[in-house]
């Protein structure tokens, strides 16, 4: 590979515009593929398998109104008044111009939902006057009756006793006709008393059916009170809009098209906001602070180099990979579903590694013509020895990313794959891209005054000293002290997903939010749907008793504020609530009772208050649901994937450094600083910590699907960094400089690359801290501490000072496994010793005639072989 890069690296620099021209037609290729082929990105994350995605999915197929999302419009007058007759008229037209759009399936007009809100409790109120004068009406019948009643059995009393006396006194006969007479008028009497009392008691049995039912909906309005659509001061009202989509495949035209409609409204003192069902969050890639941190990263090269056209160069260079990546990656957005932050996720990743790729192979050539060496052989010569490294730790994070994908979990490997493009683009980049722009630039490389000392002896190697033992066991404890109080917050990270809480103070999405906690209750900003399934089918009767009783059922857990009944199946097995927390959609208590929810299910029929027996299935639906089962889903697959990762890292670096114990002491030290960040994360994020300064005005938990991500880059980071200055401490050692003082060698002669790499990448992640996409911000300040963390608390303080104290043990490897393992050069050392320097053997043997005495032994010049 390194002889193979070498050849490429002088064709590039003797043929610089050939490999331009081509770069930037595969740009124009990219771009041009995702004009014609690009799809539209979803805000939006699903899991398949999820219980949300079930019961979503049963809603869809029993009551098809209610699968899809709903988002929320509020409406507030501009000086806190009541609505005007006018106002409500226009916002009426308004969501009826929205119900007409395509994949909207309906819409709440707040006014008119009030007022039916309003008409049903007055029903409901004259319902109850009317059948308390009906039972009071059949009251006076039934006593009418009873006093009729009194009346034919004393004359029935009187007939008899009549008739006896008639019998006794021999005059039957002659008056038995009157007798039968009268018998037949008290029996046609009691005959119509039969039949009243019948009509009585048919009537007193509607009036209790109507009863039940009278009560059941008394029950059911108290249960949902506190669901309104209109404040108390009627001057903030709640719309909502209804997709067909449910809330993780809504398209973002969808909403694009509900926002455009809302924003041109212009009801004259009326101001509208809306939830982030609604608001469409692409609107670009890059922002301010993103542009930042791409200058910030510019001036860390203008500092290093000292020269601004070699610090220009990396940045162009960066931004064609970025382009052909992020670009090429979107031509099959329409074929693959795509989340919003994939795209960013590669601009992030595209800009930080491919600066830093770019900038180890401009700092090996600068430092070889300083060196004396021809121009077009120490272009040559970097791309085989850096850009040979710079592939290797492109695979390296590559690797980590494409790993994802065995997590399961569509959305993230559809990030980990077009993240690892972008990173693959960035290394052909910097492997053909940089030495053209090299040859093109010729001896610019250099500033007036370096091209000046060009072959000066100020540029060898000078003489080394180890550090001290004492030195050494400080840093390291001070180094892990450090990092594990940094990750003390990691143990009480929470998972989910943002919510309107945690968008910028100034958005529609944070308006509506708080409109709408401070109106109604925070609950009402995530609302639950739950589910019912019966054994069997109710008749017509028993659907509104069944949804009272349901409804008190549900209204009894801790933590529900209200419950209204939503649907009922056509053949009424299937019945379907509104359950309004007590908090946001992003709380703790939210997250509870969600799991207390599903806690009740299987429930028996009876202890449900439902005639009949069998068990009822119960579900939990909604944008907290969804939320809280993706979070479970990534925390349960995150072991996983670290041990993965950690496995990945031993094995890499014992091929790379042939040692058993140096891998394992970077792969603790990615460790401790991957927790650390994960604190660092939890700290800012979670617990709110400087706030103000990262934009954190309502703390919540820390983005579900960062940790795994962190994890992944960084862990390609990490070893990069180990890899530019352990693999230095190696080749040192391995040409006879003792094991402790080629640890000083190899740090002495990486840091400076690794400290402007370590940066220029904080530089780019931390400009995403204040990106205008919520979801990216917690990525870019896990990856910008996580890269600070590792680079100079962990690869330049801690390992060294292990390195140090294990000395040449820390090169021990058994023979048979020395024998069984390939030989990995990735330095291109075998490369460099074939193309050597120019004047680098006479520094070697100046810079060995001396040896000063410390207290770990003589110290000895890199270059002095190990016989």
């Amino acid at each position: 590979m390194a002889e193979l890069l070498y050849r490429l690296g002088r064709f590039a620099a003797h043929r610089p515009w050939r490999v331009i021209v081509s770069w930037v037609l595969a740009l124009g290729l990219a771009v041009g593929g995702f004009l014609a082929f690009g799809g539209t990105l979803t805000s939006s994350m699903s899991i398949p398998g999820t219980e949300t995605d079930r019961v979503t999915a049963e809603l869809q197929g029993e009551l098809d109104d209610l699968g899809g999302a709903t988002g929320t419009v509020v409406f507030q007058t501009d000086d806190g008044s009541e609505f005007t007759e006018g106002q409500q008229e226009e916002i009426g037209a308004l969501l009826e111009r929205i119900a007409e759009l395509d994949g909207v399936a309906g819409v709440v007009d707040p006014f008119a939902a009030d007022a039916q809100r309003a008409e049903a409790q007055a029903q409901l109120d004259d319902g109850s006057a009317q059948l308390d004068a009906a039972e009071q009406q059949l009251a006076d019948g039934g006593a009418k009756l009873d006093a009729a009643q009194q009346q034919l059995d004393a004359g029935q009393v009187q007939l008899d006793t009549a008739v006896e006396q008639a019998k006794a006194a021999g005059m039957y006969d002659a008056a038995a006709a009157q007798f039968a007479a009268q018998q037949a008028q008290l029996d046609a009497g009691q005959a119509e008393l039969d039949a009243k009392r019948a009509e009585l008691d048919a009537g007193t049995e509607e009036l209790e059916a109507q009863r039940v039912q009278l009560d059941a909906g008394v029950r059911l309005a108290d249960a949902a009170s506190e669901i309104r659509t209109v404040s108390d001061d009627e001057a903030t009202a709640l719309g909502a809009v209804m997709f067909e989509e449910d809330l993780f495949s809504l398209p973002d035209e969808q909403k694009s098209a509900v926002a455009a409609e809302l924003d041109g409204a212009g009801t004259e003192g009326v101001s509208i906001d809306y939830s982030t069902e609604i608001a469409a969050s692409i609107d670009g890639l890059i922002g301010p602070g993103e542009i930042i941190g791409v200058v910030l990263a510019l001036l860390v090269l203008v500092v290093m180099f000292r020269a601004l056209l070699p610090a220009v160069l990396p940045i162009l260079s960066s931004l064609v990979g970025v382009g052909v990546g992020v670009a090429g990656s979107l031509a099959f957005s329409g074929v693959v579903d795509m989340s919003s932050v994939t795209p960013v996720l590669g601009v992030m990743l595209g800009l930080a590694v491919g600066i830093d790729y770019a900038l180890f192979i401009f700092n090996r050539h600068r430092r070889q013509l300083l060196a004396g060496m021809d121009l077009d052989e120490s272009i040559a010569l970097a791309n085989g020895t850096s850009g040979n490294a710079v592939v290797f730790a492109g695979s390296t994070v590559l690797v980590a990313l494409l790993a994802l994908n065995v997590t399961g979990i569509p959305f993230l490997g559809v990030m980990g794959t077009v993240g690892a493009v972008c990173v693959l683009i960035a290394v052909l980049v910097a492997v053909t891209l940089s030495p053209a722009l090299l040859g093109l630039i010729g001896l610019r490389v250099l500033n007036r005054r370096a091209r000046a000392q060009i072959g000066h002896d100020a540029h060898t190697q000078p003489e080394l000293k180890p550090m001290k033992t004492s030195r050494a066991l400080l840093r390291a404890g001070i180094a892990i002290v450090a990092l594990l109080v940094v990750a003390i917050p990691a143990l009480s990270m929470r998972l989910g997903l943002p919510d309107g809480s945690s968008e910028s103070a100034d958005s529609t999405q944070y308006r509506a939010y708080t409109a709408v906690a401070d109106a109604f209750g925070a609950g009402q900003n995530g609302t639950l749907l739950v589910t019912v399934a019966l054994p069997d089918g109710l008749d017509e009767d028993g659907v509104v008793p069944a949804q009272a009783e349901l409804a008190e059922l549900l209204q009894g857990q801790p933590g529900v504020v209200a419950v209204a009944p939503v649907g009922v199946s056509d053949d009424r097995d299937f019945l379907a609530f509104q359950v309004v927390p007590d908090d946001g959609p992003s709380s703790e208590s939210t997250e509870e009772l969600v799991h207390a929810l599903r806690g009740l299910a299987p429930l028996d029929a009876a202890d449900a208050g439902l005639d009949g027996s069998g068990e009822l299935a119960l579900g939990v639906a909604g944008q907290a649901s969804g939320n809280i089962d993706i979070s479970e889903k990534l925390a349960n697959v995150l072991p996983l994937y670290l041990g993965l990762v950690v496995g990945l890292s031993m094995l890499i670096l014992m091929l790379v450094f042939r040692s058993i114990l140096v891998p394992i002491i970077a792969t603790a030290g990615f460790v401790l600083s991957l927790f650390a960040a994960f604190g660092a994360v939890v700290a800012i994020f979670q617990w709110g910590w400087f706030g103000p300064l990262f934009d954190v005005h309502d703390p919540g938990p820390v983005l579900n699907f960062a940790p795994i991500i962190v994890m992944g880059v960084l862990f390609g980071l990490a070893m990069d960094y180990q890899l530019f200055l352990v693999s230095g401490m190696r080749e040192a050692w391995v040409h006879g400089v003792p094991a402790r003082t080629a640890v000083v060698a190899g740090l002495r002669g990486g840091r400076a690359v690794v400290t402007a790499a370590a940066i220029i990448m904080a530089a780019v992640f931390g400009g995403f801290v204040f990106s205008h996409l919520t979801m990216v911000r917690p990525l870019g300040f896990g990856l910008a501490a996580g890269v600070l963390l590792d680079a100079f608390v962990v690869r330049m303080l801690l390992i060294p000072a292990i390195m140090h104290l294990l000395g040449e043990k820390a090169w021990w490897l058994p023979k048979w496994l020395d024998r069984i393992l390939p030989d990995v050069d990735v330095e291109g050392a075998a490369l460099e010793r074939t193309h050597p320097v120019h004047g680098a053997a006479a520094a070697s043997e100046a810079s060995g005639a001396s040896g000063a005495e410390t207290e770990d032994g003589p110290s000895v010049p890199v270059g002095a072989g190990r016989d």
